[in-house]
């Protein structure tokens, strides 16, 4: 079925989503498996606690820098689809393709099948000490169908139109608020309430800028999201206003969060005791509540974890919708639903893949080697605003980034410095990583050329 055939009804989509539904899906993306588990990672890496909070704080000023660069981009450029629409505006339309390409595969894909892996991951680990008695057999495949019955529940969700979608949304994304704003203000309160003091910068071992490096990876990726509203932008009410607002206060929201659980967190436990720690924040749990309250609180954060899940349930359809829209992907991902108006085909696709990536096993892997990937698109979206300022490219009155050319040159300098140590430390994924995105350059022409012989 070629795209002409569709009516401009099936290629439309609504204007629906108001600031706090933006505001919350920049929250959801944020604030999930990162957070509760990179903190005890790091304290493996660096001297003390007080450069954990270095590391927190300086990642949330890349996160807000790139923030800012993208609600330019999004207001010159508010279309649906994000990056894709901007690198193929500014660059060329192979290298939207390729954004696209690499968030089609395991760009979203892959954080929805984690997020559903972690949340079974997590409740369990609850219910098992608590109330269960299976073995590790059976126990594996609950936890496989678990994840596999929440990514069904959730693409069936978001299916059925974005009021409904949003309302869920919305929910979960207040219930995690409150879960990380609960847990840390509650545990800070029972451990002494000591404050900033509880981050020392007295060095307990050796370290070295590659081991800052490296700590600042596990940052950026626990931060990575801050541009998710822009992916929306085409269903966004009033977009020159609401868009920057969601991006920048949600992106401010997550680090005031993080902030305040890494209080709780070295406050709760020694700093010997966090090294090497994944479940960092069910540690910290036990040590200010108990064993039964840490177990019970880590059902909690699973609950936390669904607001992720459901963020990027949303925000991944709307990049093949656009690229679909514009020939450059199977042409049923650009139909709206008639009666849900959500790109439903695109939604189902994703959902797909996501369950296949669940039942292939260990994801980790994938998100180290990707992690290089998607680095590569906002850093080229952001060194965009400097050529769309000079091109023209876009609304010239849209939102204009502030600190420019300070602010956005920040966010190029350090996320350039991150993907250099990022292909230092892990050599072998950061190669396969950029394998992966080539491998879309030829797919690209075949794909243009199909269209073409379509078309005479």
């Amino acid at each position: 079925m070629n795209n002409k055939t569709l009516s401009p009804a099936a290629q439309h989509v609504d204007r629906k989503i108001g600031p706090f539904t933006a505001t919350s899906i920049v929250v959801a993306n944020m604030v999930g498996a990162g957070i509760f588990t990179t903190s005890g990672i790091m304290a493996g890496q660096l001297p003390s606690s007080g450069w954990i909070l270095a590391c927190w704080l300086l990642g949330g000023l890349i996160a807000i820098a790139g923030a800012l660069s993208y609600a330019e981009l999004a207001t010159r450029m508010p279309q649906v689809g994000g990056e894709y629409v901007y690198l193929k505006k500014i660059y060329h339309p192979s290298i939207g393709f390729l954004t696209g390409w690499t968030s089609f595969f395991v760009g979203f894909s892959v954080p929805i099948a984690a997020s559903a892996m972690a949340f079974s991951e997590y409740i369990f680990e609850g219910l098992q000490g608590q109330f269960l008695n299976a073995n590790s057999g059976q126990l594996f495949f609950i936890k496989k169908g678990t994840a596999l019955f929440l990514i069904l529940l959730f693409t069936g969700i978001h299916y059925m139109g974005i009021k409904l979608g949003s309302k869920v949304q919305n929910f979960l994304t207040i219930l995690k608020i409150g879960i990380v704003v609960g847990l840390a203000g509650t545990g800070i309160a029972l451990t002494g309430g000591k404050g900033i003091s509880a981050f020392s910068f007295v060095t307990q071992g050796e370290s070295s800028w590659l081991a800052f490096g490296t700590a600042m990876m596990l940052v950026m990726f626990s931060y990575s999201g801050w541009n998710a509203s822009s992916y929306i932008a085409g269903e966004m009410k009033n977009p020159r206003k609401n868009l920057p607002l969601s991006l920048v206060l949600g992106t401010s929201i997550v680090i005031i969060l993080y902030i305040a659980l890494n209080l709780f967190i070295f406050q709760a436990v020694s700093y010997d005791q966090a090294k090497g720690t994944i479940a960092i924040v069910e540690r910290a749990s036990i040590g200010a509540f108990g064993l039964w309250m840490g177990d019970a609180l880590g059902l909690l954060i699973s609950l936390a974890l669904l607001s992720s899940l459901s963020a990027f349930v949303i925000i991944g359809p709307r990049v093949y919708f656009a690229m679909a829209r514009d020939r450059l992907f199977f042409p049923f991902a650009s139909k709206v639903h008639p009666k849900y108006k959500v790109p439903g085909r695109s939604i189902l696709i994703q959902g797909a893949i996501a369950l296949i990536m669940v039942l292939i096993g260990s994801f980790e892997q994938l998100l180290v080697y990707i992690g290089f990937a998607l680095n590569i698109f906002p850093w080229l979206a952001v060194f965009g605003i400097f050529l769309a300022r000079k091109r023209q490219i876009g609304n010239s009155n849209a939102f204009k980034v502030w600190g420019y050319p300070v602010v956005p040159g920040f966010f190029l300098v350090s996320s350039l410095f991150l993907m250099a140590v990022n292909y230092l430390n892990r050599p072998l994924e950061s190669t396969a990583a950029v394998v992966t995105v080539l491998i879309g350059v030829p797919c690209y022409f075949i794909w243009i050329k199909r269209f073409a012989q379509q078309s005479q």
